[in-house]
């Protein structure tokens, strides 16, 4: 395990029973509060940015815009919010996606994203690939390419990537953290 590795993973507190019994929340608030713990994760995600060639950075909402938004700064580029349905004023593109019960949506504005865009998306979590999985398909559905998704951990025994390896065509998806 690496430095950053440790770094990061001593800064995330297990919840036991969160939001429901049985399940085990992954708490990345103390990880936020510590700005060395916090930077280093910022400049991590910046880094694979810049290796994946990004133009522009989409964090997933919520969590994935306080990572996002920082990473996109660091890395100079541009930053796009993908918002649960109804949150966005003006024209957006909107995309549905199934649940482990029941269904939701989420939109991007319309003109942030732009055929010559690679995107990378940035989210803290990745579980299931749901949410990823639609934010895929909206920003191809926006004429942008993703050149990749990074997150903070991955969920493995959950089996989001296997479910976002055809969307992702060869992009990669880089994890920091493998929980």
């Amino acid at each position: 395990m690496t430095d950053i590795q440790e770094l990061l993973l001593s800064r995330i507190r297990d919840v036991a029973d969160y939001p429901e019994p049985g399940v085990m929340f992954k708490d990345i608030t103390p990880l936020l509060a510590d700005p060395a713990a916090f930077t280093a994760l910022t400049d991590a995600l910046a880094e694979i940015a810049a290796n994946t060639g990004a133009t522009k950075v989409v964090g997933l909402e919520a969590r994935g815009f306080i990572l996002g938004a920082p990473v996109a700064v660091r890395a100079g580029l541009g930053f796009i919010p993908v918002r649960k349905a109804g949150k966005l004023p003006g024209a957006t593109l909107r995309q549905a996606y199934d649940l482990e019960y029941g269904s939701a949506e989420i939109e991007v504005h319309a003109e942030d994203l732009t055929a010559g865009d690679r995107v990378l998306i940035v989210d803290d979590v990745l579980a299931t690939g749901g949410t990823a999985e639609a934010a895929i398909q909206l920003i191809q559905r926006a004429g942008a390419a993703v050149c990749g998704l990074a997150v903070l951990m991955e969920l493995g025994f959950l089996g989001g990537r296997n479910r976002l390896e055809p969307a992702l065509d060869g992009a990669p998806l880089e994890a920091l953290l493998q929980v």
